[in-house]
């Protein structure tokens, strides 16, 4: 049996591999949190001023983030029953206005998608599929609201409105949403949040449900398997239109009670009926990136439980930098980077952390420990192979041209391949590229054909360089021939 407690030299040893040499390959997540503005606005936009505000915050942002070699952006898209995206179905979220069902003067959603991209990140539509709500809130929407356009979905519980999962039309009402979703904006991914039973769910109202659809099951298996039905439903949709769009979900970080720890206490399985583990093993999901906001046995023998009933599926550790704050648990930065270490050791697939601002506020020094060791440098996405593992042809040759004071790459999109591609440069200062090592990434995303680099004149300094493509499942081609490019003050 494998011992969760680590000894203090595997964990020295652990620390020492990867802060030399992280993985070439794994996702590096935050989640941006819009609801409330905690993330991101930091207040809303009533004038062009503020809205150029709104957009250059993000931006900076995503800067920073991009500066620290993160690659995923859950981008939380749909927050109580309203949106950040111009949707016919449900009122624009007031964050961004003031108001709700009023738009900033611009598409929030669209926006970072597009910024995202133009950092070599992908974004990731996070969806809260349930909760409306509470009493305020839903009286503040007032006829806009879901509550009041679709009474007969809606339950209220511990003074909050929520989606009944129980209702045979929340799912047309949520594969609604999900269509205008993937079919109006060029996200790469839709990870829905809260697709579960509300706390306390023994006492949520859906008896009379249960008794007229139950068909004499336990109310748990029933309860499950609505939103089994849905989660399959969706799944099923986004690949018959975008099949390269990932579905994801963030469920509760314990999977269900385990022999190593059975008092594990609030689990996906036994306390709001989640059943992450059958959607990966029948093929209905593509990440979990569970809510693991636990130390120690609480978190180590979870992470081993996820991965071992993956199917092949991505599993991506959420990590609670919040719980760094003295106000939270008063983690240290070595409580997280255990768990980094671990889930790279023991199958993870990357991290994601909530919330962005707890890693941008650089937390007891997270966000430079990232940023100089544990992402030290850029990282490609895992492949989706199981969606379609083609190899796509490689682009022939890089460039190199000196204009000005910038260094030009550029190569050519292979004629063959008419679908979106991205590409990887590597590089080195020998005359040979280990393609296996991120040491030799320069940088990775990249959606043009071209990049600048600065140049620095004051020593002089041979480089090779190379570039691959790699498709929407992240696959990655061979990669291009080489070229020698010898960088001097003068030209030779």
């Amino acid at each position: 049996m494998r011992k969760y407690c680590l000894p203090l030299f595997l964990l020295l040893l652990l620390q020492a591999v990867y802060a030399v040499d992280p993985p070439k390959r794994e996702i590096r997540g935050v989640w941006l949190t819009t609801v409330y503005g905690l993330d991101w606005p930091q207040k809303p936009a009533t004038t062009e001023a503020g809205r150029k505000a709104q957009q250059r915050e993000v931006c900076d942002i995503l800067d920073r983030l991009q500066d620290a070699n993160f690659n995923t952006v859950f981008l939380q898209a749909r927050l109580r029953g309203d949106v950040i995206w111009r949707s016919q179905i449900e009122p624009a979220s007031k964050t961004f206005s003031g108001k709700y069902g009023v738009m900033p003067g611009y598409d929030p959603l669209a926006f970072v998608i597009d910024e995202c991209h133009k950092r070599g990140m992908e974004c990731h539509a996070w969806f809260v599929t349930f909760p409306l709500g509470t009493d305020k809130s839903v009286k503040e929407q007032g006829k806009l609201s879901v509550v009041k356009r679709h009474p007969n979905l809606c339950k209220r519980h511990n003074g909050e409105w929520y989606l009944d999962p129980g209702v045979p039309g929340t799912s047309d009402y949520i594969l609604s949403l999900v269509k205008e979703l993937v079919n109006g904006y060029d996200i790469d991914g839709i990870h829905f949040d809260y697709i579960r039973y509300p706390e306390q769910a023994k006492s949520f109202p859906d008896k009379a449900l249960y008794n007229k659809y139950g068909k004499k099951r336990p109310l748990a298996e029933w309860r499950r398997e609505n939103i089994n039905k849905m989660v399959f439903r969706i799944y099923d949709y986004v690949k018959s239109v975008k099949p390269w769009v990932q579905v994801s979900s963030s469920p509760l970080g314990k999977y269900n009670r385990i022999e190593r720890v059975p008092n594990a206490g609030w689990t996906a399985y036994e306390s709001v009926f989640q059943d992450p583990k059958m959607w990966m093993q029948q093929g209905k999901q593509d990440m979990i990136v569970p809510m693991m906001y636990y130390l120690h046995d609480n978190f180590f023998p979870f992470v081993d439980n996820w991965v071992d009933n993956c199917n092949g599926r991505l599993v991506v550790p959420g990590l609670g930098a919040y719980r760094m704050l003295k106000a939270e648990a008063d983690w240290t930065v070595n409580d997280v980077t255990d768990q980094i270490d671990y889930s790279r050791y023991y199958g993870g697939a990357g991290c994601t952390f909530f919330r962005c601002a707890n890693v941008l506020d650089n937390t007891k020094g997270l966000y430079d420990e990232l940023k100089d060791n544990y992402y030290k440098y850029p990282a490609q996405l895992p492949p989706l192979a199981w969606l379609n593992d083609e190899i796509p042809p490689a682009p022939e040759e890089i460039l190199a041209e000196r204009e000005g004071d910038e260094l030009k790459l550029s190569w050519q999109k292979p004629d063959s391949v008419k679908d979106v591609l991205t590409y990887t440069v590597y590089y080195s200062l020998t005359d040979s590229i280990d393609p296996a090592s991120a040491k030799n990434i320069l940088l990775t995303g990249i959606r043009d054909t071209f990049l600048y680099l600065p140049v620095d004149t004051t020593s002089e300094r041979g480089y090779t360089f190379s570039v691959s493509a790699s498709s929407r499942y992240h696959i990655e081609s061979k990669l291009s021939r080489e070229t020698y490019y010898y960088l001097s003050k003068f030209p030779k």
